[in-house]
């Protein structure tokens, strides 16, 4: 049977280091209510000068990947890009990276899925590659954040969140049994958009941009109801994951790490204590790089796999993640 199996996995950040010190300088915050709301003690934003968008920091975590893979981007069949933040408002990520890679002619997808869209991205990829339309697929999350954040007062309780970055994983289809992606489980309620949204430039409107409208206007900027995605994410992330592991037909003691969207480490932590899970079978590193939206799963992935903390033939790992949308999501990945 084939089988979506990594081959390989990269990351990137930016080198601009912004700690809870830091923003301490500009809003009226303080490392300590950051960590003990968030447990983020550092994020990695991009140069305010100069121009760097989501593609230029996925084309260097997709160099790494493919390097670890031993392909070349002209090995690839098919680009899947997933972001919220894309360089421009058309085209695609995928296609901007592509001709970075070098590449004229290959298929590129974006996937606009926000926190869940490495979870949609592994999915379609599976996809592509059981129905025989792709064997080698590139998949990659990147997110430019920095430079869409009130960086006043207003917006703090967002803005010391979310951080720049982007991971990626090449997959390739193999013939073998019990490896690779054993499961998938998605979801959306489109109900609840208000939640974690930013409303414009918004094409719903006569204008995108409302004329008169300042550009500091709240509604530029992302918002978030913190307790209602809070009490969301505790609810349906477990749910989810009996979900996919019922669809794998392995019980959660086979699950050797559980790699989770790094949206909120309180998060991850209580939904560690209702599966009853062990701390040290929950990897994290939202404290390093917060919240990288689409980047966070593939990031924590690849130093997952370099610190050792799992990667060896017949691990199993679990990815689960609840975001904007909302969407919500788990999948189950065996080594090869």
């Amino acid at each position: 049977m084939i089988k979506s199996i990594i081959r390989g996995t990269g990351k990137f950040v930016p080198p601009n280091l912004v700690t809870n010190k830091d923003l301490e300088k500009i809003l009226d915050t303080s490392d300590e209510w950051i960590q003990q709301r968030t447990g983020i003690k550092q994020r990695y934003w991009v140069s305010p000068e100069g121009v760097t968008g989501a593609s230029d920091l996925g084309f260097e975590a997709a160099k790494q990947a493919l390097d670890a893979a031993g392909w070349t981007a002209e090995d690839l069949d098919f680009i899947i890009f997933a972001t919220l933040s894309p360089d421009i408002m058309f085209p695609g990520c995928g296609c901007l990276m592509a001709a970075k890679l070098g590449l004229n002619s290959t298929p590129a997808l974006d996937i606009r899925q926000q926190c869940t869209g490495f979870l949609y991205g592994f999915a379609t990829a599976d996809a592509y590659i059981k129905t025989g339309l792709a064997k080698k697929v590139l998949l990659v999350g990147g997110e430019v954040h920095s430079s869409g954040l009130d960086k006043s007062t207003r917006g703090r309780d967002v803005t010391v969140i979310f951080g720049d970055g982007a991971g990626a994983l090449c997959i390739e289809g193999v013939d073998t049994k019990d490896c690779g992606l054993l499961a998938s489980a998605l979801h959306a309620d489109g109900n609840y958009a208000d939640s974690l949204m930013t409303e414009l430039p918004a094409s719903r409107l006569p204008h995108r941009n409302p004329p008169g409208l300042p550009l500091d206007d709240p509604r530029y900027f992302p918002v978030m109801d913190g307790p209602s995605i809070f009490k969301k994410a505790v609810r349906l992330l477990p749910k989810v994951t009996k979900e996919v592991l019922e669809k794998a037909g392995i019980g959660l003691d086979e699950v050797d790490l559980v790699v989770p969207h790094q949206a909120n480490k309180r998060i991850n932590q209580a939904f560690g204590q209702f599966l009853k899970l062990p701390e040290d079978k929950i990897f994290h590193n939202i404290e390093k790089y917060g919240n990288t939206t689409a980047a966070s799963i593939p990031l924590a992935l690849h130093e997952a796999i370099e610190q050792g903390r799992t990667g060896k033939s017949g691990e199993t790992v679990l990815f689960v993640a609840l975001g904007a949308g909302l969407t919500w999501g788990a999948s189950l990945y065996r080594f090869l």
